[in-house]
């Protein structure tokens, strides 16, 4: 069977629907707790590095992790009162992400344009799940 519509013209639907921000608009709100920057890349990207603060919620675990009737929930997604800015390697996967949070109800979401390997790019803070983990003690 041929593929009827591909991965480029999701990701640009998803883009002209969806929030976008650039790498400087989310380091401005680095520190904002209304904003949860959330990491979707799989696990194994990890090892690259991740912005700081980010929280992660794999790609394969998203929508179950934010409905609140799947036994995946989380609650940190919940909460109304922050605005949830997803990011993947290069800013496809979180754009399709955000669409999908969207179509589910959602409208506190938003992605970062280029992903991580903008944001890398960029110079933004980035941290290793090792300084994570002894940040934290």
């Amino acid at each position: 069977m041929p593929i009827t519509k591909g991965f480029r013209a999701l990701v640009d639907e998803a883009m002209a629907q969806v929030k976008t921000y650039s790498v400087d608009e989310v380091r401005a709100r680095l520190n904002d707790p209304k904003a949860q920057i959330v990491d979707i890349r799989d696990v194994r990207e990890l090892t690259a590095g991740t912005v700081v603060g980010a929280y992660h919620a794999p790609r394969g675990m998203l929508e179950f992790w934010v409905d609140p009737e799947s036994p995946y929930h989380k609650p940190l997604f919940a909460d109304e009162g922050r605005e949830f800015i997803l990011f993947c390697g290069a800013g496809w996967r979180s754009a399709l992400a955000a669409k999908t949070l969207q179509d589910m109800g959602m409208r506190n979401v938003a992605h970062i344009d280029g992903g991580y390997a903008e944001w890398v790019k960029q110079g933004a803070p980035t941290e290793t799940l090792e300084e994570r983990k002894a940040r934290k003690g």
